[in-house]
């Protein structure tokens, strides 16, 4: 990469922060009020004890128990902001992390589908942990704490400098070589938390990913295998945090002696000058003092850089995330009554394929129609959904819903006219009801068990706590059969007039599945019912039946 682009990036990326940083400017500009109390309560400390030990010696005239009363107002003072800082930091700093958690999260949900597929699941939850702690960390802890690192260097400088200008400027010599290694170290620490950080993912994902289908795992045997891999990934972690551990010690340990070569200078000095009486004992302590109130900051500089480099690194991460355009947003539209879908010459191929899954297709889905889907694996079932639903749009063509009076062309603020019931497994944790109440927040008792009977689900009554029965994740405790007719509960709660039933029947027995179809196509009259099946018992239920084979022209 060019150093113009560097700088471009660098430039977007502080861009981002100040746009995200919004509730959270608060915090940091708090944290460096009272930071710069503390600098100042330090810089009159200083000069309140050079004056105590004057005193105390006969160099000056003055009570030791008004200074000490100083001292001990400066200390408390100390003690006040530390602790205030302490509050803000724990109880303010939750509140902005999760503030643009939700922030990032809730732009993620309205992301363009297609290109979040492109990031792992365990990826994303990474930066949403990891790398959001890591920018919460920076806007109200690191860059305030560094602005007071540099009024305190900066003040410290100019009070030493009045009492020995030439000690101040020999001490503020190493600043430039400190500043050269810096410019070097940020550079090699950006493209080693790149590294980390990117592994860590992928731990993520593996871990995610291995906890999910577990059961495919054990059937499988693939026990050593998934472990093999999850420790080959964590070596590699382990090597680049090694990696980086010893770049960072080194440059550390290089600006430490710089730093303890500066203090040994200024310590030979002042007694040197004490003996030939050309300083007081309360000057050379001032001096001494003043020189760890330079020194100190710098090496605090040295270990706020990695946390800040691991932020600008963590920062290029969520910028990608929000550099994935959105969904069209706007308000919802209804059609009056029931709708259908008409599709004309539409082609859609997904990217790194050769041929188009669908090529000129067109097909009419009439209102009140039921219509079964039927094709083999790959020929384009599933990208039909997803293109009635708008998860992906047309590459040529057009999809329009209409009901006799008005059409609209399908999009994502089209979807609430549509009911999808996905297949498999689809249950998230919780209990009966709050999975139902996702169909529609505000259904009665009534229409949660009316769905229920549609559905063939009637064995919820009879469970211990009925529908208040909790279910683990993706239904645990319940058979896939069962779990699926909760899902299609669910799914019929919803507002809609469009249905999709996506292979709805494949866990359930011929008994069970010809009684949940009659009950669904006597309920859903008026509706639009679209059966995507391998099932023949199905079609029975359709007044059309389209067939779907690969790379077909329609």
């Amino acid at each position: 990469m060019s150093t113009d682009n560097r700088k471009i990036a660098v430039k977007s990326l502080v861009a981002w922060l100040w746009r995200n940083s919004k509730g959270a400017r608060g915090q940091a500009v708090a944290n460096s009020f009272i930071g710069f109390t503390d600098v100042l309560c330090q810089m009159l400390w200083v000069l309140a004890c050079k004056h105590a030990i004057d005193i105390a010696t006969g160099v000056e005239e003055g009570s030791l128990t008004v200074t000490g009363t100083i001292i001990a107002s400066l200390m408390l003072t100390e003690i006040i902001s530390r602790s205030v800082s302490r509050w803000i930091h724990a109880v303010v700093g939750i509140k902005v992390r999760n503030r643009m958690r939700l922030r990032i999260f809730s732009r993620l949900l309205r992301a363009d589908w297609m290109r979040l597929q492109k990031h792992h699941t365990g990826d994303l939850t990474n930066r949403l942990e990891g790398d959001v702690s890591s920018i919460t960390a920076l806007i109200t802890e690191s860059i305030p704490a560094t602005l007071v690192v540099m009024v305190q260097l900066v003040a410290s400088f100019f009070l030493l400098f009045s009492m020995s200008p030439m000690l101040a400027v020999s001490i503020i010599i190493i600043l430039p070589v400190c500043l050269v290694v810096s410019r070097f170290y940020i550079r090699k620490m950006r493209k080693f938390n790149r590294d980390v950080r990117d592994s860590d993912s992928k731990i993520q994902s593996v871990l995610q990913e291995s906890l999910q289908h577990k059961e495919l795992i054990k059937a499988l045997e693939q026990n050593n295998s998934t472990e093999k891999q999850l420790t080959e990934l964590q070596q590699q972690l382990h090597n680049q945090v090694t990696t980086r551990t010893k770049f960072s010690l080194g440059a550390f340990s290089l600006i430490q002696l710089g730093f303890a070569t500066g203090y040994l200078v200024a310590f030979l000095w002042g007694v040197d000058s004490l003996r030939d009486g050309l300083i007081t004992f309360g000057t050379m302590t001032a001096y001494l003092q003043l020189v760890g109130l330079i020194q100190r900051p710098t090496m605090e500089l040295s270990r706020y850089i990695p946390g800040i480099v691991s932020s600008l690194t963590a920062a290029e991460r969520l910028y990608e995330l929000e550099d994935i355009p959105l969904e069209k947003q706007g308000d919802a539209v209804m059609l009056d009554g029931t709708a259908g879908v008409r599709f004309s010459g539409v082609t859609f191929g997904y990217d790194g394929e050769e041929r188009p899954i669908l090529k000129d297709f067109s097909y009419d889905f009439p209102p009140n129609s039921s219509t079964a889907i039927i094709g083999e694996t790959g020929a384009g079932k599933t990208t039909l959904i997803r293109l009635l639903v708008a998860l992906i749009n047309p590459q040529n063509g057009c999809i329009e819903l209409y009901n006799g009076k008005e059409s609209h062309p399908s999009s994502t603020l089209t979807r609430r006219n549509f009911v999808y019931i996905p297949q498999g497994n689809s249950l998230v944790s919780g209990t009966v009801r709050d999975n139902l109440l996702m169909g529609n927040p505000e259904a009665t008792e009534e229409e949660m068990k009316r769905a229920l009977h549609i559905a063939c689900a009637e064995y919820v009554f009879d469970l211990p706590l009925g529908m208040d029965s909790e279910i683990t994740e993706r239904g645990g405790g319940l058979s896939e059969g069962q779990a699926q007719r909760i899902a299609i509960a669910r799914s019929i709660l919803r507002p809609g007039s469009i249905l999709i039933l996506d292979e709805v029947t494949s866990a359930l027995d011929e008994e069970t599945e010809q009684e949940m179809l009659r009950r669904l196509t006597q309920s859903q009259i008026g509706k639009t019912l679209i059966f995507v099946t391998h099932r023949p018992a199905i079609m029975q239920y359709c007044n059309q039946v389209l067939r779907i084979e690969k790379n077909s022209n329609r």
